[in-house]
Order: structure tokens, then sequence, then C-alpha cells
């Protein structure tokens, strides 16, 4: 199983933290979050992980290599647009590698080991499976899903919160059958004229609303993760 973490960014909302170290290299208990990611995944069996830099590279790609694991393979592809575009490019610079089932993770993600374990615990529940949480309100940031019986009918931060049922965080499977699908739709918006500040989650909503039973969910309700993009999410992280 490949992995394809999505690391471009800064992380200006985390200024000054961020002034000189990505998002993806703040440290928690001695490790960066890139490494604790890695060997999160390392753990449930992913044997190759490619990594979409962008900002500061150059640190990223040291960070990589000081991580020492036997039979993972680790490696890098460079977003050149980082600052121009949002994620859905860095998607698109990665299409190369999405030729097999693969995951997706958000570089500012930090799970628990039993969560990946869980993502590749059982067969895909569809060719694209949008792993999530369910809590008890939910803010404008999140992003928010409406599912229903294993199917995924909307994702995004605006949507009604009267649909709402549930929240990604940021961690997507893909079958073959996904791969081509998702592919096909991050080519078809870099298109459009507002295709460099999309997020690939757009890709995925669009695929939900037209393509029937394509998109699942897999929930993970009970386990530790923390999206990190205020202060106040490093002090989740860090406890």
């Amino acid at each position: 199983m490949k992995a394809i973490i999505l690391s471009a960014g800064q992380g200006r909302r985390l200024l000054p933290l961020t002034a000189e170290t990505p998002k993806c290299l703040i440290p928690f208990s001695g490790k960066p979050l890139l490494e604790w990611q890695v060997r999160s995944l390392a753990s449930a069996g992913v044997t190759e992980i490619v990594v979409v830099t962008g900002f500061e590279a150059a640190k990223v790609d040291a960070a990589l290599d000081a991580i020492k694991l036997s039979g993972v393979s680790l490696r890098t592809t460079h977003n050149p647009f980082f600052e121009l575009a949002d994620n859905l490019a860095s998607c698109w610079i990665a299409r190369h590698e999405m030729k097999q089932p693969f995951l997706i993770l958000n570089g500012d993600t930090l799970i628990e080991p039993e969560i990946s374990k869980a993502v590749l615990a059982d067969p895909p529940v569809a060719p694209i499976t949008v792993t999530i949480d369910r809590k008890g309100d939910y803010d404008s940031d999140d992003m928010k899903v409406r599912d229903k019986d294993g199917r995924l009918f909307a994702i995004g931060k605006t949507l009604p919160l009267d649909l709402v049922t549930g929240e990604s965080i940021g961690c997507l499977r893909f079958t073959d059958e996904g791969a081509k699908i998702f592919v096909a739709e991050i080519e078809r918006l870099l298109r459009s004229e507002d295709g460099l500040k999309r997020w690939y989650l757009s890709a995925i909503d669009g695929i939900a609303r037209y393509h029937g039973e394509v998109v699942g969910v897999r929930s993970i309700e009970g386990k530790e993760w923390s999206e990190l993009d205020f202060p106040a999410d490093l002090d989740r992280g860090w406890r």
C-alpha cells in the first residue's frame, strides 16, 4: 500500500512558529508531525510513502532522510506552485503516483496508529473511502460531511448544519477504480478558472454528488486525532 502525504503548505495561521519551519515539521514529544504520520502509516502496513513538499522543501527532505524504517520507502515530490495554489494542485502534481491503490493523508493531521490500522483493516467500502469522525457540534472550519448507510453524499466546510452527519479527518483510501476517477476529476477541475484555489476535497464532493455510490465513509469514532491549524490545536496535539 502506498500513502501520499500532502505537506506543501507553510501553515501561516500558526505564525510565527511556521515562519521558517513547515507545519509538518512542528515537533510533538521530540518528533516532527511528519515522523508521527510516517510511523503511524508504517505500523498499519504501508510500505511506500510519498510526501508532496512545497514551503522549505529541503527541510522536509532532510527530516525524511532522518527517519529510519526498515521495509518502508520514503520519498518526496515537489509542488512548485504551493504559494499560488491550494492542495488540489498538490494532488495534480502527485497524480503520477496514483496508479495503484493508495491513501491520501493531509500533512496537518496528527493521528494515532490505530486510525491507520482501522482505515486499512477491512476491504474498502467503496472505490473512494473518506475517513470520518462524529461529534456533537461542528464549527465553520470543520470539513463537514453528509453521509447515510456508508455512502457519502456531500463534503465541504459550508454544508448546512442541519445536513451534517460527520467530519472528514483528512485521510482517504482509493482503489484502482477510485484512483482513475479521482485523477480525472482533478484534471477537469484544474481546467476551470478557479481550479488553483480549490481544495482536493472539492473533487471528492463533485464525485460524491454526481457518480452514485463511488464514495463511501468509514468512521473512526473514539480514536484520537487532531487537525493542526490554530494554536489551540497544537495544545491538543501535544496532549
